[in-house]
Parts: structure tokens; sequence; C-alpha cells
């Protein structure tokens, strides 16, 4: 766990104020068919810039995290683990705050959805509305850019909840035959 007190303020600071230009944070949904649920929640703290230099401080710093290249040499600083977002990005920002009102709503609603993710409200089909409802305000709406819509995400429950009738049903209509052909 990062012991936010140990960040140098001249630091802490300068990372806060680059995150609040460059960085971004985000929710994503991945299709899991091992899964009982149809989804997993994923939570995503991320920095990209040509300097590798300045991500390394925020490596150097939050002390999680990885490093990746694109091949047109854009760098990209990422914390994509549940533990180190909770135990180390979250207390970081909240010590060293944004100035912008954008930045700190962002912020706030993933933090939101973070406390159900612990709560364990990811788990159930109420719980992915509300991530969405929540997720739908954030990084300026983000829609154009995602992998999946927000309905599409909804009608895989439908899907897994229509096929699950559909199996059981079989064994009901059985049970009612052989009540029928003993009587």
């Amino acid at each position: 766990m990062l012991d936010v007190s140990q960040v140098p303020q001249r630091i802490g600071h300068y990372l806060a104020g680059f995150t609040d230009g460059e960085g971004s944070f985000n929710v994503s949904f991945r299709k899991r068919g091992d899964y009982a649920m149809p989804w997993k929640v994923s939570l995503c703290f991320n920095v990209s810039q040509r300097e590798r230099i300045v991500l390394t401080l925020f490596e150097q710093h939050l002390k999680c995290g990885t490093m990746r290249s694109r091949a047109d040499g854009v760098w990209y600083y990422e914390v994509n683990n549940f533990t180190a977002i909770i135990e180390n990005v979250i207390p970081f920002f909240d010590r060293f705050g944004f100035l912008s009102v954008k930045k700190q709503r962002d912020f706030a609603k993933f933090k939101q959805i973070a406390r159900l993710i612990q709560e364990g409200r990811h788990l159930s089909r109420e719980g992915i509305e509300e991530i969405l409802a929540i997720r739908r305000d954030m990084n300026d709406g983000g829609a154009m850019r995602r992998k999946y819509s927000d309905d599409s995400i909804i009608e895989l429950f439908e899907i897994r909840e229509s096929s699950e009738t559909t199996r059981q049903a079989p064994d009901v209509l059985n049970l009612a035959d052989d009540i029928v052909r003993s009587a």
C-alpha cells in the first residue's frame, strides 16, 4: 500500500497536474464466457505521452502500474490492477487532487464505481446497471470510443437469463409429464 505522506509535495502536485491534463480514469467491460457473470468490470488509470521520463515518475511514486509504447512513439503508463487502484492510485489523487472540475468529477465517479466493486455490486445485473449509469457521464460520455454500448451490455444479461430459463424449462415439463402419466 502506498504511503502518500512519503510522496514529495512538489512531485505529487506535478503528477496530479499532469494527470489533470493528460490522464484518464476508465471503466471497461470485457465479455467473459467463463464467469458466472457475462461481463468483467475493469478499472484503469492511464496517462500517455511521447516523453517517457515523465511517465516513469508515475511508476516510481505510485509504486504500481506498467509502461508500454506504441509504434508511433507514444508511451503509456497504466494501472489495471484493482488492488493497486484501491491502495495506491485513489489515495494518491485523494491527497493531491485536481484543479479542473471535469477531472474532479471523473475521479469521483471512478471512486464511486471502485466502491461498488469492493462491495461486490458488480456481480449482479442491478449493480452493472448502476455502474453503467455512473460511467455514462465520465470522460465526456466516452460512448463513441467504447467497444460495447450500454444496451449491448444489458442485452447479454437478457440472453443469459433467457437461455437459463430455456435450460430449466424441460426439467419442469418432464416432471409435469411424469405426474400426468402416473395419474
